[in-house]
């Protein structure tokens, strides 16, 4: 397996990795800082570069550079789930998905391409996660809840069943969401507030 994005969440997405014995051979970025990471070489992304044959996996926490990156990559992307995450057999994970310790999904959940399902997060039942969302550690969704695209969930908050929450949306850390929140809101709190919106 390749990945791609040589940052602080490339550790944890290696980390997952050695958790099921997946080897990663290389580490490519657009402007590498060190040689490695996690003794893993760290190599200069060129285009056309060897390794197409290889699952990948873009290593960015960043929701918009990780779309970024997915538009420019041409390569088949792998599937990361950490060993000690629990995942329904009736739920649904998209490619270049992660997975991290401890998380919880629920049955009859879609979780779409490119997500972060960060450590010890709880996804309930019939959720439906889009594609480039971030679901920080600790954070709780309850049951059918719905998570646009490119949303980031914070650290420890709390969405109350039968929430929607939009596209490019920003949850608070520790924020307690009772309603619905619309495309591209940031939203503390609790209970939470939209502070700012599109």
């Amino acid at each position: 397996m390749i990945l791609f994005g040589a940052s602080g969440h490339c550790k944890s997405v290696i980390d997952i990795a050695e958790s099921i014995g997946e080897r990663i051979s290389v580490v490519y970025d657009d402007n590498p800082k060190a040689a490695a990471v996690c003794h893993i070489p760290v190599k200069k992304y060129m285009d056309g570069t060897d390794g197409t044959d290889e699952s990948w996996i873009i290593s960015i926490g960043n929701n918009r550079i990780r779309k970024k990156v997915k538009e420019k990559l041409q390569c088949d992307f792998g599937l990361l789930k950490h060993k000690t995450a629990t995942v329904s057999k009736w739920s649904t994970i998209g490619e270049g998905t992660v997975i991290m310790a401890q998380v919880v999904i629920n049955s009859c959940t879609s979780i779409g391409e490119h997500c972060i399902i960060n450590s010890a997060a709880v996804i309930e039942h019939d959720c439906q996660i889009e594609n480039f969302v971030h679901i920080s550690p600790n954070a709780s969704l309850a049951g059918g809840v719905t998570v646009g695209e490119g949303t980031h969930i914070g650290i420890g908050a709390c969405v109350l069943p039968e929430i929607k929450i939009g596209k490019w949306a920003t949850i608070g850390a520790g924020a307690v969401i009772i309603k619905d929140v619309p495309d591209g809101a940031v939203v503390v709190g609790n209970p939470g507030r939209v502070i700012h919106d599109q």
